[in-house]
C-alpha cells in the first residue's frame, strides 16, 4: 500500500521511545509477506494494484504495471492541472508525488515515516516541482521544507491507500486537516479500504488470529458510511464515490489464492522461483507464514471494500469546471 501514515498516537510514542517503528518493520523485509510482494514487483509503489481481465497476462511482468494503473485512476479523479499546488498525503516512496511534479504541479509529499521520506528523496529528490517532508497528516505543520502548509494553501489533496493505517479518530482528523489546507473550490481524493457495515469491530471474528491486521499494522477499516459522514460534517461536498472493490480487492485476493495453491507444493515453489529467482531466499518457514497470511485475507475479503472518495471544498471554481 502506498504507505504509510499514522498510527495511534500512543503507538507512535511507544515506537519512538523504543527506537523502533512497527509500521516500518511491516513494510520491510522483516515481514515475509512484504518481501514476497517486493520480489513480485513492489518497489516505487506499494499498493494492491488495479486488475481487469484483459490485462491479467501482464502478471508475468510483475505487479508494478497494475500498481501504476491504480495510481493513474486515482490521479484521474484528482484532476490536478499544471500550476496546481498538490499535497500528496502519506506519500510513501514518493512515486505519485514525483509524477504530479513532472506533470507541472507544485507537489509536496509528506509521510510520518522518516525511512519512507528518505527513500522518496533518494528516488525522486531531483524531480522538478517536487518536495518531500516528514509530517503527520493529522496535525500538519504551518510550514515544512520551506513550503507553506497553512490554511487554504493547496488546490488538491491526494491520499492513495494509506489512511487505513490511522486510528478512527486519526482518519476523522485527517479529513478535517485536508479541508483546512484546501483552497475554496479545491478537491480531496481519498482512496482507501473501507468496511462494508457500520461496525468495523466485526473484523475480529473474521480475523481471529489477527494475521491480516498484523500484516498491515491496522486495527480495523473505516466504514464507508462514517467516512462520508465525516466528510459532510467537515464541510466537503461529496462529488463522487467510486467502488473499486472488484478490480482491486477481489481480483488481487483471487490471484493470491492461486499463488498460495501453487506455493503449497515443492514443484509449484520451484516454478515460482524459476520466474522470480529472488524467491529462492524464502525458507520453508517463510513460505508457510506467507501462505497462512494469504489464507487469512480470504476470510476477511467479503467484508472489505475499496472506495475512492472525491470530495470538493465549496467556493471558488469547482474542480473540472471552467
Amino acid at each position: 500500500m502506498d504507505r504509510a501514515q499514522g498510527q495511534a498516537m500512543d503507538t507512535d510514542q511507544t515506537a519512538t521511545a523504543m527506537g523502533t517503528d512497527p509500521m516500518a518493520a511491516s513494510y520491510s523485509d522483516a515481514n515475509p509477506f512484504f518481501r514476497l510482494f517486493r520480489h513480485l514487483g513492489w518497489g516505487a509503489l506499494v499498493n494492491l494494484g488495479y486488475y481487469t481481465l484483459p490485462t491479467l497476462p501482464a502478471l508475468l511482468g510483475g505487479l508494478a504495471f497494475f500498481q501504476r494503473r491504480l495510481e493513474t485512476r486515482s490521479l484521474d479523479l484528482l484532476q490536478a492541472r499544471p500550476g496546481h499546488r498538490v499535497l500528496d498525503a502519506c506519500c510513501g516512496r514518493g512515486h505519485t508525488t514525483a509524477r504530479l511534479g513532472a506533470a507541472g504541479c507544485s507537489a509536496l509529499g509528506v509521510d510520518i515515516s522518516v525511512q519512507q521520506i528518505a527513500e522518496a528523496v533518494r528516488r525522486y529528490g531531483t524531480t522538478p516541482n517536487t518536495a518531500f517532508a516528514v509530517a503527520d497528516v493529522t496535525a500538519l505543520p504551518v510550514r515544512t521544507k520551506d513550503v507553506p502548509v497553512a490554511g487554504e494553501t493547496f488546490d488538491r489533496v491526494h491520499c492513495l491507500e494509506a489512511a487505513f493505517h490511522l486510528t478512527p479518530a486519526g482518519r476523522r482528523t485527517f479529513v478535517a486537516e485536508a479541508f483546512r489546507v484546501l483552497r475554496p473550490g479545491g478537491r480531496f481524493v481519498l482512496v482507501d479500504f473501507t468496511w462494508h457495515t457500520a461496525d468495523p469491530t466485526a473484523i475480529g471474528p473474521l480475523d481471529p488470529q489477527g494475521l491480516v491486521r498484523a500484516a498491515w499494522q491496522v486495527d480495523g477499516f473505516e466504514p464507508l458510511v462514517r467516512y462520508l459522514a465525516h466528510a459532510r460534517e467537515t464541510g466537503f461536498l461529496v462529488r463522487r464515490t467510486v467502488d473499486w472493490t472488484r478490480p482491486v480487492v477481489e481480483r488481487s485476493l483471487r490471484l493470491g489464492a492461486v499463488f498460495a495453491r501453487v506455493a503449497a507444493t515443492r514443484a509449484g515453489r520451484e516454478a515460482l522461483c524459476a520466474r522470480w529467482p529472488g524467491l529462492r531466499e524464502f525458507t520453508p518457514s517463510d513460505w508457510h507464514a506467507t501462505i497462512t497470511v494469504i489464507d487469512a485475507h480470504r476470510s476477511v475479503a467479503g467484508a472489505v471494500r475499496y472506495s475512492a472518495l472525491v470530495l470538493d471544498k465549496p467556493g471558488g471554481h469547482e474542480p473540472g469546471r471552467p
